[in-house]
């Protein structure tokens, strides 16, 4: 199984053992403000934001008034703690809804560009296939030059079949397309590509936005996942990027990729503060099998691994 964040040297485990051998037995003995904004500092640095941040400087001080913490064991447990508690109220996993039987699944992926859309619906949709099921990989990204043939690429390398149209075509025609191919028998899941966009491009989320209304009235209760793709590596500049989508679609859960590729992992615990939306996959390296569902007590394990 792959690692879910690059660790190493500059690990956050590393940052808050050698914060807790030096600084604990400072606070044990009296509260030191200095040392309380040493932590404060790794976890801005670690993406963890500032709400969770806050609220983790305050439990470990009073753990440590309290003479619950005393090693560097005790803090990084109680760290981990805290990313859990975050977690604790946000249905998470790889429970990605589905259709009633008998109906096709319908499943869209957004997100600005370049964050991995077409990677994630390739790695997803061979995941269904090794699982038993039928996808379609619809291209609805007919806005940039090479999109269209970038799914079929990847809907031929796993055994998916695809629909798709010509470049500049209406993405919300593609969608429909797709579903009616489902519909009549060729797929029991359709994953829709849609154009990368930057969250500053209002012309171009009221696009988005309908092909989420033509998906709706095709068939009634899709899509049954709005699946935002964020790229872990950019850091706080994903929670600006989930805010203005939320506002304009109905985001059902995250996909975090390139989750592998940071060492500043906080940021799922940063969105999961921010807008209690459940991370659903997280990709974990660039080979086809590298996507899995969210394990939060994993993925706690993990940012606070060595």
């Amino acid at each position: 199984m792959a690692r879910l964040l690059r660790g190493g040297k500059g690990s956050l485990w590393k940052r808050i053992r050698d914060w807790a051998v030096t600084d604990v037995g400072v606070l044990v003995r009296g509260i030191d403000e200095t040392s309380l904004e040493r932590l404060e500092e790794i976890l801005l640095g670690a993406d963890f934001g500032v709400s969770v941040t806050a609220r983790t400087v305050v439990e470990i001080e009073t753990l440590i008034r309290t003479g619950e913490l005393r090693t560097e064991k005790d803090v990084v447990d109680a760290v981990a703690g805290t990313i859990l508690g975050v977690f604790g109220g946000i249905e998470q996993g790889s429970a990605l809804r589905r259709a009633p039987a008998g109906e096709p699944t319908v499943w869209v992926f957004v997100g600005v560009n370049g964050v991995g859309k077409t990677t994630t619906i390739g790695k997803l949709a061979h995941r269904l296939v090794r699982q038993g099921h039928r996808p379609l990989l619809a291209a609805a990204d007919t806005f940039r030059a090479g999109a269209i043939d970038q799914l079929r690429i990847w809907a031929d390398r796993v055994g998916a079949e695809f629909v798709g149209s010509q470049s500049g075509a209406d993405p919300a025609a593609v969608a429909f397309d797709a579903i009616e191919s489902a519909e009549r028998g060729q797929a029991d899941t359709v994953l829709i590509d849609t154009a990368g966009r930057l969250h500053t491009q209002a012309d171009l989320m009221t696009e988005i936005a309908k092909v989420e209304r033509v998906i709706a009235r095709k068939q009634a209760g899709a899509p049954h996942e709005m699946l935002l793709v964020l790229d872990a590596t950019v850091g706080q500049n994903a929670i600006s990027q989930a805010r203005v989508f939320r506002q304009a679609l109905s985001v059902s859960g995250l996909v975090l990729a390139k989750l592998d590729s940071t060492a500043r992992g906080g940021i799922v615990v940063a969105l999961a503060e921010e807008f209690g939306i459940p991370v659903k996959l997280v990709g974990t390296g660039e080979q086809v099998d590298d996507l899995e569902p969210f394990d939060p007590e994993r993925f706690a394990r993990e940012v606070l691994a060595e």
